[in-house]
């Protein structure tokens, strides 16, 4: 079972204090020196992006990859033809993600979704994939709902975002906080209208529910 007890203590300080975004780069620094670990790290590609049905029929050749981690979706997404931009806010992240792939046609940027630069913003991307980015930010914050609505700026054609998902009667539980499906209402608002959504479990052990859902400029 994946330890996330160490994330989960960064998180929870990190909201105490007000800076919710302060311990990704806290915790990669931690897995780099052998002290943590990241949950989501699995060096492997996203089995939910591996397995999108849509991914062959969307027309795309500009990609971002929100949250990139260690690289391994981006990479993925490359050697499919894809011309990719993959981002973290944390340094440590991208230090890795180019000492993993040295050479990489990938490139690799330390950005801020709450932020994103002005030249993605001119011209957004053909395929955004954001996977358990917006779910590890506090849900019902500014940060959550100031995410959803950078995705849907930097999406000038397809937005598929995966992750945990849960109903309104559930409680958010600890980190990884699961999505509300109504937490994805700002994106038609915003001009990407809903083409699929899918809410399954998974075959981890226990199952775990997933939302994957796909939009369209």
């Amino acid at each position: 079972m994946t330890d996330r007890r160490a994330a989960r203590q960064m998180a929870d300080q990190a909201v105490t204090d007000g800076a919710p975004l302060r311990w990704f780069e806290q915790l990669y620094a931690a897995a780099r020196d052998g002290t943590a670990s990241v949950p989501w790290a699995d060096q492997q590609v996203n089995p939910h992006l591996r397995t999108w049905p849509l991914l062959s029929t969307t027309a795309a050749r500009r990609v971002l990859v929100v949250g990139c981690g260690y690289g391994d979706d981006a990479q993925w997404l490359a050697s499919l033809g894809y011309e990719v931009t993959a981002f973290d806010i944390s340094a440590t992240a991208v230090a890795r993600c180019r000492e993993r792939w040295p050479g990489s046609p990938v490139r690799y940027e330390v950005q801020d979704l709450l932020r994103p630069p002005a030249a993605w913003l001119d011209d957004p991307f053909d395929l955004v994939v954001e996977a358990y980015t917006v779910q590890v930010l506090p849900p019902g914050s500014p940060e959550r709902l100031a995410a959803v609505n950078s995705l849907a700026a930097v999406t000038g054609g397809t937005l598929l975002v995966i992750a945990r998902g849960r109903d309104e009667s559930d409680g958010p539980g600890a980190m990884p906080w699961p999505l509300l499906r109504s937490e994805l209402d700002p994106l038609p608002v915003l001009g990407l209208r809903e083409v699929a959504f899918e809410d399954y479990c998974d075959d981890e052990d226990p199952p775990v529910r997933r939302f994957r859902a796909t939009f369209q400029r």
